[in-house]
């Protein structure tokens, strides 16, 4: 049986563990295709940088064109990161018949399409399932475990650095900058962690299910998203005292043939599976109009749950080869993309503002909510140390999100309102 050769991109964390799965699991994966599958160029940076896998020098190298011109190379497994050089990388080798497994989230939320695309006109197979939610197989899911159903709503704890800090704040009662500087010092968080904390991590993942769930083109620029940079320990103290958990949440969601596409710390009932998700762990919650609600829970990161993915990934290309349908399962999207606007947008909202305390003030905060539709489902109100003032946390019933906004707007413009703290979006509702 003649051998699969490999060609690697990439041989930091999630590459290591690829080298250590297809090492240590090569009876399997024999088991699963049939022929044994070698690993046989790997391109890095510096090749004499000491690594934590071992691997035969005479696999390294520096050089894109040793694997996307070496014709015995018919898969390239992708896991160096990187969007505009990996992107062409990648062209180059479906342009030269050789099938592709990436982990690269950024890459296929900007440049899906196009590549998926040059998979389909090449015949070849491009797979991405690590590219969302590490060892957790949600998009084989989405794609393949609920093709027959029709998906209304996505909604999952995508990242793994927000979780962790939102989980140490809530649980441990610190500061945002505190727990992120743990986050990394522990490897949780980047050294430079704006696209986690910011959302766009979160925001790529989730065009990247939308466009699957939904079977239409949802691209990057569609996905509002805000981080939890702002997120202090008095939100998160005020959603326990009303029954709720502050997770960053992707959300997809479709009603009829429209969608809404968004990333953003919202407020789950703390009784929500969701909510006990906690740390670095990840997990994806899918309603069906057939299956109903079902839950992926798992690591969404790290060296080997990551690589498991990929080598699952692999096998797929691998017995398509053997049946030769590599690029068969290219299926363009079914729906022509149309997004909700503000004014279709239904949720409940935590709001926390300070008020200086005079007679009739919440009688006319009262009135401004009612003008826009918009009524209180929970409220609180405390003095505050400092002289004249009282703090109001509200959870509004349902409103548009026009109308809430415009409520934010106006509150903001009145001159008994000191200050408004926050603004959550809120999901489910407590004790259902």
């Amino acid at each position: 049986m003649q051998a699969i050769s490999v060609g690697l991109l990439g041989l930091g964390t999630v590459g290591s563990g690829v080298v250590r799965i297809i090492e240590n699991h090569q009876d399997k994966l024999m088991h699963q295709v049939g022929c044994p599958i070698k690993v046989k160029k790997i391109l890095v940076q510096d090749v004499e940088k000491e690594r934590s896998v071992k691997v035969d020098p005479s696999l390294l190298t520096v050089n894109p064109a040793d694997i996307m011109e070496d014709p015995e190379i018919e898969v390239v497994i992708e896991v160096m990161g990187g969007i505009e050089d990996t992107r062409e990388h990648l062209l180059q080798a479906l342009r030269s018949k050789k099938n592709i497994v990436t982990a690269n989230k950024d890459l296929m939320a900007v440049h899906g399409s196009e590549l998926l695309t040059a998979a389909n006109e090449n015949g070849c197979d491009l797979f991405f399932e690590a590219s969302v939610a590490g060892g957790i197989p949600i998009l084989r899911s989405l794609v393949d475990g609920l093709a027959s159903d029709r998906i209304t709503k996505m909604m999952g704890i995508v990242n793994g650095t927000t979780n962790y800090i939102l989980t140490k704040m809530s649980q441990e009662g610190l500061a945002y900058d505190s727990v992120l500087k743990k986050a990394q010092q522990l490897g949780y968080a980047e050294a430079n962690p704006a696209s986690d904390v910011e959302g766009l991590d979160a925001a790529r993942k989730m065009a990247i299910m939308a466009s699957l769930g939904f079977s239409m083109k949802i691209d990057l620029d569609d996905v509002k998203f805000k981080g939890i940079t702002s997120v202090t320990e008095e939100d998160l103290q005020y959603g326990k005292q009303l029954g709720y958990t502050m997770k960053l949440l992707g959300m997809a969601v479709r009603e009829g043939d429209k969608v809404e596409v968004c990333v953003e710390p919202a407020l789950l009932p703390s009784t929500h599976p969701l909510a006990s998700v906690n740390n670095e762990y990840n997990a994806v919650y899918v309603y069906g109009e057939a299956v109903g609600e079902t839950m992926f829970y798992g690591p969404g990161a790290g060296s080997l749950p990551t690589a498991t993915a990929v080598v699952s990934d692999l096998v797929g290309v691998v017995k398509n080869m053997r049946l030769g349908v590599n690029g068969s399962s290219f299926v363009t999207p079914q729906y022509e993309k149309q997004l909700k606007d503000d004014g279709e947008v239904n949720s409940k909202h935590f709001l926390r503002f300070h008020v200086h305390d005079e007679v009739g003030v919440f009688s006319k905060i009262t009135s401004l909510f009612a003008n826009h539709n918009v009524s209180f489902e929970k409220i609180l109100q405390m003095p505050l140390k400092e002289k004249e003032l009282a703090e109001i946390v509200v959870v509004t019933h349902q409103a548009s999100l026009k109308d809430y906004q415009n409520v934010l707007m106006e509150l903001r413009d009145l001159k008994f309102v000191k200050d408004v703290k926050s603004s959550y979006r809120v999901e489910g509702s407590v004790g259902a």
